[in-house]
């Protein structure tokens, strides 16, 4: 009778995997609650970043956005460009600013850094990478064209590039 499990390898359980960290501006260690950022009012609360009312003996530290902003580190790019873009430009950055809008009701940390116009595209820059994502998502859904991403899990860097 021929063995079935023949060449099976059982997981092993006995060895504890280190968790890589991606982002550099994660806190490598849990703050003390409740935490308030200096710079933008985000309160640190239950274990993420809030829009609340500054608690009385609040201890201080910047959170990752306002440190992003600061040293001039985005972690999306989005690029926007084609004829259809540089023909409605007004209409899809009043999207793009809507979009960013209604992620940072919800989420402190989703901030776009800046918009700057090219002579063919327009680059815009945000502190988080899921809202360059969600940029992105939010135009092709709108508008439809090309959408790609790029993403450096090295740098915990996303590039979106849109064009129509």
């Amino acid at each position: 009778m021929k063995n079935r499990f023949a060449g099976f390898q059982p997981v092993r359980r006995d060895r504890l995997l280190q968790e890589s960290r991606h982002d550099p501006y994660q806190a490598k260690q849990k703050l003390r609650e409740p935490t308030v950022c200096p710079d933008c009012g985000a309160v640190f609360h239950d274990g993420h970043w809030q829009w609340l009312a500054r608690p009385a003996q609040a201890h201080e530290a910047r959170c990752p956005a306002c440190q992003r902003s600061q040293d001039r580190q985005p972690a999306g790019y989005v690029t926007l460009g084609g004829d259809f873009f540089a023909s409605h430009r007004a209409e899809l950055l009043q999207l793009v600013r809507n979009e960013e809008t209604r992620a940072k009701a919800e989420h402190p940390l989703k901030r776009i850094l800046g918009i700057e116009a090219e002579a063919d595209a327009t680059l815009i820059t945000t502190t988080d990478i899921h809202l360059a994502r969600g940029i992105g998502e939010a135009l092709h859904h709108a508008y439809q064209g090309e959408l790609e991403y790029h993403y450096n899990e090295q740098e915990h860097l996303l590039r979106v590039n849109w064009h129509r």
